[in-house]
């Protein structure tokens, strides 16, 4: 496969054919190119191989537009309203917690509002932007920096993820005077890199601020930009030669050090960051380093959801180990940002396994309430003085308000909406490309001509997925649609037209003269899969969904008596009310879901709940008397298959993302 520069790439996009309908399937990631290779302009910055729409031009439909409801009725739209370290934030002039709080709710608010079309809550975000805006000091720095930043420092990391905030409001606004107060703050930053250069949380998560550098640069063509954005850069951890060495492979001590680089939430974020250094610069970052830091994340710390252990910091494979809710938001949006900039439609599977598996099932069903700390077998959910977290403590995996520690409480809100915003995007030459699945309508224009797509999907629950695509008059684009890897045999229908086999694992382009509204069905098969884990336990996988025991739930309230516990954002502990420690048969011959019957069910208001689970699985298994309870949580599974002389049941398994209490690795049975 060769690569290609810039020139070629584009041209290779705008080929196409020569006539009428075609479809040309690409043999990896984007157009062909395994990784961008060419420079970035000296003048300026490498394009993305694929941009979001602005936000607001995506609606959520169907059971997304109801998850996003659950979210602005749950903590997410409420927040403000009664927990001071956003209500009474010293970022809205209040004299409560002024760092990292109120930027990280806001980060998630404003594309719930905008992706929702509340007017309610767009005029909530547009009053506390408005707030920051006021608190600007005429030397561009917000309110809560310290007035004498050399006796007072103040970690940048919040600056960097307010200007985050604001790059997104003007997005979605185009408000010049929000654009205008971003310019300031990045004039302040760069003058106080010199005087206090980064360190602690902004010097781990410094790439975060080259979204705000690209955003005003690409609005105002100003090259001292992109020198703050080098400066950031260099003064900035390096997690390309931190990979490079053999501690990030070793789970972090049980209640043992805690390392700035191997910490959940800062790797997390970490995989965009040579991706987007490579726009300033092809010797500032590798392009394919990311891909490299997914896949030995996976090898040592990987969960079968496509999140990594971290609690708090890298913590390996055993499934019993926790991965904190911050992680997964943050993860989301690094994928989202590497599908954009590198066009690697892999990055678009990681995204959706781990958006349909890890966000949701951190969440009570109605969004009130969330974990620190999930787990993968998590057979309870309670206060555990004797847990072996790597450094979180007793109440990191009850469902409450603030669990353990309160930053999660302020950053869980980005998962939904930010998903629902990279949908669709734009590619380079004025075409169109579905990113990921999730029923949808976006509002988008080519070569001047306003069109809309619409996705009509129950997907993830089904295989079947229908795209319409209407323009205002003729117009000539390319359509790009990602199939996913694991499809098996997947095929595109057009209305009138013929089947079209699809390659697994590539962006098919569809290019042709639209005109007037026309539909197209994907559908993409979905092989049951049973996978060996963590010492040769089994999961069970079906197209981007993972598959858990249904367990009974007994929810017990706890923490009453601690401020801003009142219901429904209360503390709750669940237990099992039935068995648990069941294993599984080892796939027989050569069918990797023999014994596994799938069945459909209707989506419920609750998409992601133990009741409104659109898909369930049976499977065949025994109990295991010797698999119980230690230290307060499902004990370690051993190695090899286990002897039961249990009788054998048939088990219930819903999707991951629709538990609350689970187990998903199970041990292997002997024959």
């Amino acid at each position: 496969m060769t690569s290609l520069n810039r020139r070629e790439f584009l041209a290779h996009l705008a080929a196409g054919a020569a006539a009428g309908a075609v479809t040309v399937a690409s043999p990896g990631r984007l157009a062909g190119s395994p990784i961008p290779t060419d420079s970035p302009d000296p003048a300026g910055l490498a394009e993305p191989r694929l941009r979001p729409l602005p936000l607001g031009s995506i609606r959520p439909q169907g059971w997304l537009e109801r998850q996003l409801r659950i979210q602005a009725d749950g903590l997410s739209g409420h927040l403000d309203e009664f927990w001071p370290d956003v209500g009474r934030s010293k970022w809205f002039g209040g004299e409560a917690e002024g760092w990292e709080r109120a930027p990280y709710w806001l980060d998630g608010f404003i594309p719930l509002a905008w992706g929702l079309d509340d007017p309610i809550l767009k005029a909530k975000a547009s009053r506390l932007v408005g707030a920051m805006v006021d608190g600007q000091r005429a030397d561009g720095w917000f309110a809560p920096y310290p007035q004498d930043a050399a006796t007072s420092k103040y970690d940048l990391w919040a600056i960097l993820l307010a200007d985050k905030v604001l790059a997104q409001y003007h997005d979605a606004t185009g408000d010049g005077r929000v654009l205008q107060t971003l310019e300031r703050s990045l004039r302040a930053l760069q003058a106080g890199l010199d005087r206090t250069p980064l360190y602690d949380w902004g010097r781990y998560r410094w790439f975060e601020g080259l979204v705000s550098v690209f955003h005003v640069y690409e609005k105002t063509g100003q090259p001292w930009l992109l020198d703050l954005g080098r400066k950031l850069q260099a003064q900035g951890f390096d997690y390309e030669a931190f990979y490079r060495g053999e501690d990030v492979t070793v789970p972090t001590p049980r209640r043992g050090l805690w390392k700035w680089a191997k910490h959940v939430v800062n790797t997390g974020m970490a995989p965009k960051a040579s991706a987007l250094a490579w726009r300033l610069g092809a010797d500032l970052g590798d392009p394919a380093f990311p891909a490299r830091m997914i896949a030995l994340l996976d090898r040592y710390h990987g969960q079968v959801t496509g999140m990594f252990t971290g609690d708090e910091c890298l913590a390996g494979k055993n499934p019993v180990q926790g991965t904190e809710l911050c992680a997964v938001v943050e993860f989301m949006f690094s994928l989202e940002i590497l599908l954009s900039v590198l066009g690697d439609p892999a990055f678009g599977d990681r995204l959706e396994r781990v958006a349909f598996n890890a966000l949701p099932a951190t969440f009570t069903p109605d969004m009130w309430a969330h974990q620190y700390d999930q787990q993968v077998n998590q057979v309870q959910a309670t206060v555990n003085p004797d847990h072996l977290w790597t450094t979180n403590g007793p109440e990191s995996n009850i469902y409450g308000l603030e669990p353990n520690f309160g930053c999660c409480t302020a950053n869980m809100h980005q998962g939904w909406p930010k998903l629902a915003a990279h949908l669709w995007m734009k590619t380079p030459d004025e075409g169109l490309a579905a990113a990921a699945y999730a029923p949808s309508r976006a509002r988008f224009s080519s070569r001047g001509v306003p069109g809309t797509a619409e996705l009509r999907t129950d997907y993830p629950f089904r295989e079947t997925l229908t795209i319409a695509v209407s323009v205002d008059k003729p117009v000539r684009f390319p359509l790009l649609l990602r199939v996913p890897a694991w499809a098996q045999r997947p095929v595109l229908r057009l209305a009138g037209g013929g089947e079209v086999a699809l390659q697994p694992g590539t962006f098919h382009r569809l290019e042709r003269e639209w005109s007037g509204t026309t539909e197209m069905e994907l559908r993409f098969p979905m092989r049951p899969l049973v996978g060996e884990r963590y010492n040769g336990a089994l999961a069970v996988e079906r197209g981007p969904l993972v598959y858990s025991l249904k367990l009974g739930e007994e929810w017990t309230r706890v923490n009453a008596d601690k401020p801003h516990r009142e219901l429904p954002h209360g503390d709750f502990e669940v237990r099992p009310t039935t068995p648990w420690n069941y294993g599984l048969p080892a796939p027989e011959g050569t069918d990797p879901a023999a014994g596994l019957v799938f069945e459909e069910r209707p989506i419920g208001e609750k998409p992601f709940s133990p009741e409104g689970a659109g898909m369930i699985a049976k499977a065949k298994g025994r109990k295991l008397k010797t698999w119980r309870l230690a230290h307060g949580w499902a004990a370690e599974i051993p190695p090899g298959p286990q002897a039961s002389e249990e009788a054998l049941e048939e088990l219930t398994l819903i999707p991951y993302g629709c538990t609350n209490i689970r187990v998903t690795e199970f041990p292997r049975l002997k024959e």
